[in-house]
């Protein structure tokens, strides 16, 4: 089947970024090589002149990192897709290809902690500004821009609050300002959302998590929308060097086709938890997507596919008073940590798009280097929990955060 007959997103995530394998093999096979011989001198002279195309040096090209690329690529609906050692060399790629000193970024507030530390930090030291808002209100996002704005950095649904964003409208914005929009599709993936047929000129995403699908490799992508940004991004990739090796690029194409199938049941089990959440006495508030209770239910029903695996809950504690008008004896941070303790099926762990269940705590693990005041700012609470619902049987899942829960009801005096 040709890749232009492919129309169906199913039978893509099985069939895309194949191509013509040596001795007829049907999947890409593991080139793990570093580097690659040369037919003569004047052959390696025309590769690094470009002249020609072909492989040289793994940092540089490999085909089955290629093959890796050119899946996701065609996926995200993008010309090219670049394959990184993990999300935050993504991330970081980005970043080195596209600002200098001087520059300005606008970015999500409810974005993963280490692309927040990495602005606020390592960036900052080369010159640039960032402005974190909240992308969700796109009167700040408005409000944001300077005359020295280059990019517009955004997760929808944002880490770890699932605020949603408009990535139409801020295109819109950004493109007004001859900016670029970046947009991490990491919590969605291509199945349940297309930032590129929306407006976005880059698109990234952690193959750690739902397009690898199994926890067992580190990685991250970025698609781009065109050739001038490909050689751009490829240039600064190659020479700072944080690429995806060859065995890992294999293990994700190999979770890519099951991509649909499991991104179905992540989306079936989550609505029917967060439901389960949503009622419960020791939850104070639940944020999913699927949720008519979300803020930005209709924009989610619009531009994406489906609601995703994602669940945060807060729990109650802390400085509110508890439904029943006593005052709680466990603090939100506290009932988190309880909460972690008293699971037994659901992994406390951090990371997320497995076909496991993890569970984890921000404000004491992935987004504790903010600091409390920036966790407060992008809306994530002493007593916020994030889920990665698995693909188990739901009532298994279900079973296991009631029992965790009930351990929380009783230390806060609720009943």
């Amino acid at each position: 089947m040709k890749n232009n007959q492919m129309t169906d997103f199913e039978t893509k995530c099985v069939h895309s970024g194949m191509g013509e394998f040596e001795y007829g093999a049907v999947v890409p096979p593991i080139y793990q090589t570093s580097t690659f011989k040369f037919e003569s001198a004047k052959h390696g002279a025309a590769l690094f002149a470009g002249e020609e195309k072909g492989y040289i040096y793994t940092r540089m090209l490999n085909p089955t990192v290629e093959a890796l690329e050119n899946s996701i690529a065609e996926l995200e609906s993008g010309y090219k897709g670049l394959g990184c050692a993990s999300g935050m060399a993504a991330v970081h790629t980005v970043f080195a290809s596209l600002l200098q000193a001087g520059d300005h970024v606008v970015c999500s507030t409810a974005v993963y902690g280490p692309t927040n530390t990495l602005l606020g930090t390592i960036m900052k030291k080369f010159g640039v500004e960032t402005s974190f808002v909240d992308t969700s209100n796109l009167e700040e996002v408005r409000n944001a821009v300077r005359p020295n704005t280059k990019i517009y950095y955004i997760e929808t649904p944002g880490n770890p609050t699932l605020s949603i964003s408009d990535i139409s409208a801020i295109a819109e914005i950004a493109h007004a300002n001859n900016s670029l929009l970046i947009v991490d599709n990491t919590f969605m993936s291509p199945a349940l959302q297309k930032p590129i047929e929306l407006g976005a000129d880059i698109v990234l995403h952690s193959l750690t998590k739902f397009l690898n699908g199994h926890a067992d490799v580190i990685g991250g992508i970025v698609v781009v929308k065109d050739e001038a940004m490909y050689k751009v991004f490829r240039k600064t990739l190659n020479q700072t060097g944080g690429v995806i090796d060859p065995f890992n690029s294999f293990l994700v194409h190999r979770g890519i086709k099951t991509l649909s199938l499991r991104m179905q049941r992540h989306c079936e089990n989550a609505i029917k938890v967060a439901e389960f959440l949503e009622k419960h006495p020791a939850v104070n508030k639940v944020f999913y997507p699927g949720l008519k209770s979300h803020p930005q239910y209709e924009l989610a029903k619009k531009q994406q596919l489906g609601s995703g695996g994602m669940i945060t809950f807060e729990l109650e504690g802390g400085e509110s008073t508890l439904p029943n008008g006593s005052p709680s004896t466990v603090g939100g941070f506290e009932a988190g940590q309880l909460l972690m303790n008293s699971v037994k099926l659901c992994q406390l762990a951090v990371s997320l798009g497995g076909v496991e269940t993890l569970i984890q705590h921000p404000a004491s693990m992935t987004h504790y280097t903010m600091g409390r005041q920036a966790r407060e700012a992008a809306g994530i609470s002493e007593g916020l929990i994030r889920l990665s619902v698995g693909i188990e049987n739901v009532k298994d899942i279900i079973g296991d955060l009631e029992q965790a829960l009930e351990k929380v009801n009783q230390a806060a005096n609720v009943f």
